[in-house]
């Protein structure tokens, strides 16, 4: 007969495996799922738009965000983690990427909302490149599983202009 000890690995073992493959079904299965995010963003107003005293441009801008993103949730997903980025190009950088509000998404009852918010962080540039200068803005999301790979992606929204002087 077999001792206690190799029973109890037999068991372990098999039970291990077992999770495992679970595990990588639960992460093929994410493929599976068919995303279609929708996002709108509206610059509402700019609040303030200044050069600093070490030469730098600052913006403060009012944001109205409206998103559903339902469809990144399957069985699988714990949270997402969204964030809107400003991206622009300048003489000296060909991608200026400026994170500008974020929030983590516990839910798919919470996935479709609308908010109007300001900028969460400080929109500056090094340099006094910002005048009259067009970006994008874009939403970044990163679906977050339970088990598996991490999966990110974004939706750009093209066609925003700063003002051409200060205010």
């Amino acid at each position: 007969m077999h001792s206690f000890g190799y029973r109890a690995n037999a068991l372990l073992t098999f039970s291990l495996t077992i999770l495992a493959l679970m595990c990588a079904m639960a992460s093929v299965s994410d493929n599976l799922n068919s995303q279609s995010p929708t996002a709108t963003v509206q610059v509402l107003n700019v609040n303030r738009f200044q050069k600093k005293s070490n030469g730098d441009d600052e913006v403060g801008i009012t944001l109205d965000i409206s998103a559903d993103l339902q469809s990144l949730f399957t069985w699988n997903t714990k949270q997402v983690f969204v964030f809107l980025a400003a991206e622009y190009s300048t003489p000296k950088n060909s991608l200026n990427q400026v994170s500008l509000w974020d929030g983590i998404i516990p839910a798919k009852e919470d996935a479709k909302f609308s908010i109007k918010t300001k900028n969460k962080y400080r929109f500056i540039d090094q340099g006094s490149n910002l005048r009259g200068r067009d970006f994008n803005l874009s939403l970044h999301w990163h679906v977050m599983p339970k088990t598996g790979k991490m999966f990110a992606d974004k939706l750009v929204l093209p066609g925003y202009r700063l003002p051409e002087s200060y205010r």
